[in-house]
């Protein structure tokens, strides 16, 4: 009997962190959840980062997830929204560092080449291969739809990456 593990993928920003919960046994994937953290534009963003912290702690502590995987950032043009996105990108790894899961990293070229087969896919092809992939997922953004597509690479990658925390001593 293959033993079900459940994956959290986490794709960060600043304005709005998508979160899907993925379990996998073997080859085979289901959707648990997924959703989107938001955070209110008008406050500091000491405070939309808190608000990002306690949104997906919940996440965390709602869906008890085994493993993590968060996308890697890109840099952009505007180095100011790089910045910011970096500062989120840190919080969706703290928060199930903090819980005690291991969290692995996983570039976007990757992440789509995984789910779509090519590594240029855009946001349309995401959701309709994460609907292809998971029938049954739903997802109010499109970036709750790439966190999923984040979870399922993980879920195709993870021995590697297990392999690689635990050469590192963190697992």
């Amino acid at each position: 009997m293959i033993h079900a593990i459940r994956l959290l993928g986490i794709d960060p920003g600043l304005r709005r962190t998508g979160w899907g919960m993925i379990e996998a046994a073997g080859n085979r994937l289901s959707f648990i959840a997924s959703g989107t953290v938001t955070s209110d534009n008008k406050k500091s963003l000491a405070e939309r980062l808190v608000q990002l912290h306690d949104g997906l702690s919940e996440v965390v502590r709602q869906h008890e997830p085994s493993e993590a995987a968060v996308e890697h950032t890109f840099v952009n043009k505007d180095a100011g929204a790089t910045l910011k996105l970096g500062q989120a990108r840190g919080i969706a790894l703290l928060v199930p560092s903090l819980a005690g899961l291991p969290v692995a990293e996983y570039a976007p070229n990757l992440v789509k080449k995984t789910v779509v087969g090519t590594g240029h896919a855009e946001k349309e092809q995401i959701r309709a291969m994460v609907k292809v992939l998971m029938p049954r997922a739903t997802f109010n953004s499109d970036d709750a739809a790439d966190a999923l597509a984040i979870a399922i690479c993980h879920a195709q990658h993870r021995s590697n990456s297990t392999a690689r925390l635990a050469a590192m001593g963190a697992i």
